[in-house]
Order: C-alpha cells, then structure tokens, then sequence
C-alpha cells in the first residue's frame, strides 16, 4: 500500500499508451454503494454520498482522457421497491448534487451539460425542481455531456417512446408506415443529442447490464467491462482498463 502512489501513475500511463482510440461515450453502472457501506460498517446513506464524490473524481478522469459523453445509472425504476427511508436519503443526496451544479466551477469550466435520462413523473415534485433547474442552467454548453439516469428502466423507456410515437400516429401527424428505426431513436435519443454508447462499465462485481440503455448499447454491440471494485473504491485505472477494453475492441473491427 505504501507503494501504490508510486507504481499507480506509472501503471496508468503504460496502460494509456496502450489505448489509441478513446470512446465517445461511456456508460456507468455504479454498484456497491451499499456493499461498500456494509464492509465498512457504516449506515448505507454513507456509502451513497461516498459513491456521489467517487462520480466527481471521474467527472475529471474522463474530461482529461477526452471522453466527451457519461451516463451514469443512478437509481432505477426497481429500486424504488427498497426501503422507504433508503429512497428519501437518495432523493434529497441526488437534489442537494443537481442544485450544486448551478455554483460548481467545473460546470463552467468544463462546459458541462446536465440532463436527466428517465421518467420524470416518477419523481418527488422538489427533485423534479432541481433537476429542471440543473438541465435549463446548462443547457446551452457544449464541451462535456453528463447524463444521469434516474428514475431509469431501459424497458420503460421504450414504452415511453411507443406511446410519444402512437400519440403522432392517432393525430395523423405520423403514418404508421413511417415508423422506422430513425423515428424510434429520435424519439428515445435525439432530442437529447445522446449518441450510441460505446462502453459500459459495471462496477461491484456483477456480471450483468442490468436493462441499462438497451437501444444505444445492445443495439449498437458496444463493448463491456466489468470490474470488481465497489464504486466508491473505483479509480482511474479501472476507467482506463475498460478504454483498453473498448480500443481492443475497435481495433479488432478495423483488422
């Protein structure tokens, strides 16, 4: 452990030079929060305000690598079945995160534009605030794009473009001949300038993609890495082994 000030930057940079081609946009499925708790001994809001600080060491990890798109699986629609006060804490931790967008300087610095991905409805009207107020705040910036999804059910969601879609068709706006893979994406997608994903990194050990962006992701065969440290515990050389993952992967394609 003393050590590993050391070795980890250069193990870093030997694994960059490996990597000649850096994703564009890389998904997250941040897990153990509540296992990380758990080992440590500590009630599980800890661990989830440890897994919120652990995303804004990535934010600048990813920034500096270039990646330009981050989505991030943040509560699902299955997790609202967990206990009560588990959701409440989450609830208030994501307002508190989106209300410190509006002052945090990386913001600006970075150009960063925040965007929900998920069923707004199914949130508490504060949240639902704070989130609007984040979104409308960036809007306009163009350098990085973080998209949270919360609220989030990659099944949900397609029935949420389907019924967008039926609504055109009933007002004759759109011809049912017309519905075509495009329409599809735009209505899922486009409105919010997401492009395809082409890395998803599962955190925690689980081995699985849990209906996370089944469009943009499966439909797009974009590659996977799975890792087994809790996400609080997640450092930059586990984002840097899942870009040599996807370099490995594009580069295969163009052999």
């Amino acid at each position: 452990m003393i050590l590993r000030p050391l070795i980890d930057p250069l193990y870093e940079r030997y694994v960059m030079m490996q990597c000649r081609h850096v994703p564009n946009h890389v998904a997250i499925i941040q897990d153990g929060n509540r296992r990380y708790a758990k080992m440590l001994g500590v009630d599980t809001p800890k661990g989830h305000r440890a897994g919120a600080d652990k995303t804004e060491e990535m934010l600048d990890w990813a920034h500096e690598l270039g990646i330009r798109h981050i989505t991030l699986y943040t509560f699902s629609t299955e997790n609202f079945s967990r206990q009560k006060d588990e959701v409440a804490h989450l609830f208030a931790l994501f307002k508190e995160k989106f209300l410190a967008i509006l002052t945090d300087e990386r913001v600006e610095k970075y150009k960063i534009r925040v965007q929900m991905v998920g069923d707004k409805s199914m949130l508490p009207d504060d949240l639902r605030d704070a989130v609007n107020k984040a979104e409308q705040a960036t809007q306009d910036n163009t350098g990085f794009n973080l998209n949270i999804a919360i609220a989030y059910g990659g099944r949900n969601e397609i029935v949420l473009a389907a019924r967008e879609i039926l609504t055109a068709v009933a007002k004759n706006e759109v011809s049912p001949n017309a519905i075509d893979v495009q329409m599809v994406e735009q209505h899922l997608y486009d409105k919010k300038g997401i492009p395809p994903v082409d890395l998803i990194i599962r955190t925690g050990n689980e081995y699985r993609t849990s209906n996370f962006l089944p469009w943009l992701a499966n439909g797009h065969e974009c590659a996977v890495y799975f890792c087994a440290p809790y996400w609080p515990l997640f450092r930059k050389i586990d984002l840097l082994r899942g870009i040599r993952i996807y370099d490995q992967r594009v580069s295969a394609k163009r052999t």
